[in-house]
């Protein structure tokens, strides 16, 4: 049978959670800031220097003064980049579907001209899937 320790009360349990919790969200928050300093294009490495030494020497203060400082920009950036990357994605989609398109009207076209070649349509009906295969 396990019987718990009562030399560790539950306030101590909890306060332990509670520092936990807070180291966590503490490493979350310098991430979430250093992920979103380095990505910034508009300082330079001797501004992202002044920061990161400022996180270092000072982490709390350093930390909440670039949240207070740059944190309704964090997330402009966050969309901008974010649609930068829809973009990005939408045109490399288009450019394969549009290959695909082309190789599939090429493909229909040499099917069109066997069939014409052995017979099987007549040159009216070779001329209107052509048609079809070139407009898409």
């Amino acid at each position: 049978m396990l019987v718990a320790d009562s030399s560790y009360p539950l306030a101590n349990i909890l306060w332990t959670m509670f520092v936990f919790f807070g180291w966590v969200l503490f490493i979350w928050l310098l991430v979430l800031v250093y992920t979103d300093l380095f990505r910034r294009e508009d300082i330079g490495g001797w501004g992202k220097f002044g920061w990161v030494l400022l996180t270092l020497l000072l982490p709390f203060i350093g930390v909440f003064v670039y949240l207070i400082a740059q944190g309704h920009k964090i997330q402009e950036r966050a969309a901008v980049r974010a649609a930068q990357q829809r973009r990005s994605a939408d045109e490399y989609i288009r450019s394969v579907a549009e290959s695909a398109g082309r190789e599939d009207g090429a493909a229909e076209l040499t099917k069109a001209r066997e069939l014409l070649d052995q017979g099987a349509i007549t040159q009216s009906e070779y001329e209107t899937m052509k048609r079809k295969a070139v407009t898409g």
